[in-house]
């Protein structure tokens, strides 16, 4: 059964609100590489539940930089937030792999300070789509 537009938003952005929850989690518990990946996937679920809900049948894609662009066709709020937000497709290959990063591993390398900035840009993201889609 087909899902309407609204719905199938609302699904999306519940699930990027679950992520944050535990992307907080994660931070708590000194995981910041993880923490930083998981902002990346807040931000990627926001915008594809901002897109779903605008009707949008297929989006595929990981990149938050694409997807703001996508976004911003629709609704130039997003224009502003590409700039802000395209930095976090940095954040969704190198946090999780050793080979992502030269001689070291992503548990060593993205630290708290990193991560608390990372969450911030993931939360800018993750506003703006509440505010677009529960604010109706």
């Amino acid at each position: 059964m087909k899902r309407d537009a609204s719905s199938e938003g609302l699904r999306w952005l519940e699930q990027a609100e679950a992520d944050r929850e535990g992307a907080q989690l994660l931070f708590d518990g000194g995981s910041y590489h993880l923490a930083c990946f998981i902002a990346q996937q807040i931000a990627e679920k926001s915008l594809k539940a901002f897109l779903y809900a605008q009707g949008e049948e297929f989006v595929v894609g990981h990149s938050v930089e694409a997807l703001c662009r996508w976004a911003a066709r629709l609704d130039v709020d997003f224009r502003a937030l590409h700039e802000i937000a395209a930095p976090l497709d940095g954040y969704y290959i190198p946090t999780r792999y050793p080979n992502g990063l030269p001689d070291s591993i992503p548990a060593r390398v993205y630290t708290r300070t990193v991560a608390e900035e990372v969450l911030r840009l993931s939360d800018q993201v993750l506003h703006l789509v509440q505010q677009k889609l529960r604010s109706s």
